[in-house]
């Protein structure tokens, strides 16, 4: 009997190729308050009815004839928050609309004038290397990498390396949370290094040569505009932290893990006054104002572990964020908005729903969630499945997790490992969405992958480095199955040998005959060695033959199966002795 499916959203693939359905996502709402979103589970907070437009500046009003805003004559917009007001397309905007292929320049302008878009571009950075990009729900989801020098590892020149090695793995921003060596020189030289936006934590510098005690409002601005001056795209500010949320805490397990929520609850028991970050956030707002910086307004209180996930003291400061936004808009300041942690699986959705509710819609930018906390080492995967839910379920950017998270700072290897296994978390969640042309890259390499087409294969994979490397472990020869099946049992050969099937024939994807691979690179050598399965001479094969490749007649098999006599050539090719370069 027929089986009905859910209500389709958008299809992912631009030739809507394949046999698929589509999206099982909401249908795309772009100028909506949904834009790319999941249908609700029941009991989920429903969309805010407010926007950025219901919080102008003072003394501005907006046009019923055009929709825009009318400024106070005189004025003269600074950030794109207030272009996108009064109706100017930026430069930036239209270079987001560049990048984003599915966005027109004029939908990316309403999107940030509604709030729920924003494109952190400090005007300082702007002169140097900036890429403009945007972070919200009707663009692709973003990735931040985390990395930062600490008193007792790393300096200038690593960091930048990571910056460097961060961009590679296509991190779209990078925050450095440097609290150790030089800060302004590292700040400094990420900044005009960086093609992408960098977001710090401006507490770590306020409290360097002075007790958290001895924190001042002075310190706090000159902090502030010290860092925007230098370039700072998005500042993390831990204003919705309040006097009244710390009770909340005294029962939880691991009480406060953020840096900057901790220092501030210090402070206001010292002090006994509220968090001066809240307090001041107007002359704040003003300096982030002059340079175009977007706030990231802080999670002080997010869980440090699931038994402490969607508690009293989670949910208020949320609260708080949501109040803190709608000041910051009035100050013509574009904000994002962050978020857990530690959540449970089946909490991730209320999380993100409830934040759209409360923060109208503002980008939420989260920390995974980690779903689970026994995998030290491997939270990098623990919180990539969060992660994966979490964008799927309306968040915007993913702050990566790598697997020394909880265990120290991490090195270069670990930035890949965050980087890669958060980028796997944005893309499933952009093409279950249905963000348009998300899937036509996976339906490429499953093309290349039906025709047997391995060099094409491996060339639309996002490390081909590691594909190929763990491909000619096995099996250093291109032929028309993999190692993991051989020739006999090969699910993908059969199916492209069955007349009635379209699978694996497209010409242009068309394999040829076996053959020998190129000799392994430097970074492929380097996989293999880390893997520690092959001896070193079997190795040193594999990255020392010729790059001349050898070939079987036209019409032979190929290797190692029970139904070809004398045509063994994929065997032959691979046991066959080789020439160096």
């Amino acid at each position: 009997m027929p089986i009905t499916l859910p209500p389709h959203g958008h299809n992912p693939s631009t030739g809507a190729q394949g046999t698929t359905p589509g999206s099982f996502a909401n249908a795309p709402d772009v100028g909506g308050p949904l834009a790319y979103s999941s249908p609700d589970t029941p009991g989920m907070p429903a969309a805010s009815e407010q926007t950025a437009w219901d919080f102008l500046p003072a003394g501005w009003t907006r046009s019923g004839e055009t929709g825009f805003a009318v400024a106070p004559e005189g004025f003269v917009p600074v950030t794109q928050l207030e272009h996108a007001r009064l109706g100017t397309v930026t430069p930036e905007m239209t270079r987001v609309a560049e990048r984003e292929a599915h966005l027109t320049p004029e939908q990316v302008r309403d999107e940030v004038a509604a709030g729920r878009m924003v494109i952190p571009a400090n005007r300082v950075h702007l002169t140097h290397r900036l890429d403009p990009m945007a972070i919200g729900r009707a663009s692709k989801t973003k990735v931040n990498a985390n990395m930062g020098a600490s008193p007792i590892s790393s300096g200038t020149d690593a960091e930048v390396e990571k910056l460097r090695w961060a961009e590679k793995w296509e991190a779209d921003t990078v925050m450095d949370l440097s609290t150790g060596g030089d800060l302004d020189a590292t700040r400094e030289a990420i900044i005009q290094a960086s093609t992408v936006p960098i977001g710090t934590v401006p507490i770590y510098s306020m409290i360097l040569g002075r007790r958290i005690e001895d924190l001042d409002e002075r310190a706090i601005l000159d902090g502030i505009e010290h860092q925007a001056k230098q370039g700072v795209d998005y500042m993390t500010v831990h204003a919705g932290v309040l006097q009244e949320h710390l009770p909340f805490v005294a029962k939880r397990l691991i009480g406060i893990v953020s840096r900057g929520g901790s220092l501030l609850a210090k402070w206001m028991l010292h002090h006994g006054k509220q968090n001066p970050m809240n307090t001041l956030w107007e002359d704040i707002c003003q300096v982030m104002r002059r340079y175009d910086v977007t706030f990231s307004i802080g999670d002080g209180l997010r869980p440090g572990g699931l038994a402490d996930a969607s508690d009293a003291a989670q949910l208020g400061e949320l609260e708080a964020l949501g109040e803190l936004t709608e000041r910051a808009w009035r100050q013509g300041v574009q904000v994002m908005v962050e978020g857990p942690g530690h959540v449970p699986f089946d909490q991730i959705e209320f999380n993100m729903k409830l934040q759209r509710r409360l923060c109208h819609g503002a980008p939420f930018y989260v920390l995974g969630p980690l779903v689970t906390d026994v995998f030290p080492g491997y939270d990098h995967i623990t919180s990539a499945i969060g992660a994966t839910s979490a964008a799927y379920h309306g968040a915007s950017m993913l702050c990566y997790v790598t697997p020394k998270e909880h265990l120290g700072l991490p090195k270069k290897d670990d930035v890949k490992q965050g980087c890669v296994a958060y980028k796997i978390a944005a893309h499933a969640a952009d093409v279950a969405l249905g963000i348009p042309g998300t899937r036509d890259r996976d339906d490429e390499l499953t093309k290349a992958r039906a025709a047997l087409n391995w060099e094409k294969h491996f060339e639309l994979s996002f490390d081909p480095d590691l594909a190929r490397a763990y491909h000619d472990e096995d099996l250093d020869v291109d032929t028309d199955f993999c190692a993991m099946c051989g020739h006999d049992w090969c699910s993908v050969r059969i199916s492209k040998e069955i007349g009635e099937f379209i699978s694996g024939k497209d010409a242009s994807y068309a394999w040829d005959k076996p053959k020998v691979t190129a000799a392994l690179s430097a970074e492929q050598r380097a996989i293999l060695e880390q893997r520690g399965v092959l001896a070193p001479e079997e190795i040193h094969r594999l990255a020392s033959k010729t790059r001349s490749q050898v070939g079987a007649e036209p019409g032979e098999k190929a290797a190692c199966h029970s139904d070809v006599a004398d045509a063994d050539a994929a065997r032959i090719l691979q046991e066959a002795p080789v020439s160096g370069d």
